[in-house]
């Protein structure tokens, strides 16, 4: 493991090639001092796929959160990985452990049906669960989680988008769990943020071929009709000011080359997408250029990465919203909260001002959501760059 540094409140920009470790920043407003006060030992369980099909994630997770606890703890946290198998059996099994090893908090676990066998129990002994799922039907009472929710993703980029005069938004989804997800929170969000939803429409992600629906979605037939091939001026707008698409990979490429296909101007009408899209390889698609979509900033993570690297010999695997970095800020919340005396009630963990991590800023709700402060990104032919920053604060407007 890498030598002891220097510990920061808030994440900022590096100034050297070696920057002090991000952590979980301290709650600006005091709480009442209550639980670990003279406290020998607090017990942070972490339940983590460490055998079985995901084990590569487990392990992963499992070495972020020991280098979490090497940066931010004090010598009372004792973090206790448990394998859950990436099964709801596992789950149940190792959440048996850690009520029998005494956990204080469990960090997990990571898949929707892990959290759905172990919540009820946890909740029943009265064990805070802070999950990675991004299921919230899972959540509540007790059971939360750090996973990257639509709600945030959309907010930040419509946000932008607003502050750029897009007024009338349309959301282009797949069918499934996912981009049923995205549509509610796109309706939700959109009137939030001072705009109008004007069309929220789905494909089939299994279908050969989804023209039909994306051409009428566009309504390019109403825009064109009557028009001379030779007519050179602009077809008339689309029926909305910004489009988003609610997919990933060779689909989405896919999906945005029809919409700009059926005479949708992206320089005009720009094309919105999620955390999904925090994929260098989008930088070729020609109908992505110049698109925006919210993510965590770049550069915090990168440095996550090369110190994950030096410290475990490679960098952590990453697949669309599950990163080992939710595990590294999970633990930095357990040990911050040690540290400064605190305990992890309901009232703590959901303090409104937040804290900061590896991903940026984040909250967690009553309700086990969370908000997150995401940057605004730009997929160019050079690159993903970041051209909207991170809030540094929830009192921040759009957050």
């Amino acid at each position: 493991m890498p030598q002891t540094r220097p510990q920061v409140q808030i994440p900022t920009p590096a100034p050297t090639p070696a920057p002090a470790p991000v952590q979980a920043a301290p709650l600006p407003l005091p709480l009442p001092v209550t639980g670990f006060a003279g406290r020998d030992e607090i017990r942070a369980v972490l339940l983590a796929p460490l055998s079985g099909p995901y084990a590569a994630w487990g392990q992963a997770m499992s070495n972020a959160a020991q280098l979490a606890l090497f940066d931010v703890a004090d010598q009372r946290l004792n973090l206790i990985p448990l394998d859950t198998k990436g099964t709801p059996e596992g789950a149940l099994l190792a959440l048996e452990q850690a009520r029998t090893q005494g956990a204080d908090i469990i960090l997990g676990p990571v898949f929707s049906a892990e959290v759905k066998a172990v919540a009820p129990q946890a909740r029943q002994w009265g064990i805070p669960l802070v999950s990675f799922t991004t299921d919230r039907t899972v959540l509540g009472q007790g059971v939360y989680t750090l996973g990257f929710l639509p709600e945030s993703q959309i907010r930040r980029v419509v946000t932008h988008a607003r502050d750029q005069g897009k007024q009338r938004f349309a959301l282009l989804a797949r069918s499934d769990e996912y981009g049923q997800a995205v549509a509610e929170a796109f309706r939700t969000v959109v009137p939030q943020m001072g705009g109008q939803v004007t069309k929220v429409e789905y494909y089939d992600p299994q279908a050969k071929d989804i023209s039909q629906q994306v051409r009428r979605f566009t309504e390019a037939d109403s825009r064109t009709r009557g028009r001379d091939r030779k007519d050179a001026s602009p077809v008339p707008p689309p029926p909305f000011d910004a489009v988003m698409i609610a997919d990933e990979g060779t689909r989405l490429r896919t999906v945005s080359s029809l919409v700009t296909y059926y005479e949708v101007d992206i320089d005009k009408t720009p094309i919105l997408g999620t955390m999904l899209w925090d994929d260098p390889r989008l930088a070729a698609e020609p109908s992505l250029q110049g698109a925006w979509f919210a993510a965590p900033s770049a550069e915090s993570y990168a440095e996550f990465e090369r110190r994950y690297a030096s410290a475990f010999g490679s960098r952590p695997p990453r697949a669309g919203t599950l990163r080992a970095s939710l595990a590294y800020d999970a633990t930095a919340l357990a040990a911050t909260l040690v540290r400064q005396n605190l305990d992890y009630s309901a009232a703590t963990l959901t303090n409104a001002g937040g804290f900061a991590g590896i991903d940026g800023l984040f909250r967690l709700r009553a309700d086990g959501t969370n908000d997150r402060g995401l940057a605004v990104r730009q997929i160019a032919k050079s690159g993903l760059t970041d051209i909207a920053p991170a809030p540094t604060s929830f009192a921040q407007p759009g957050m």
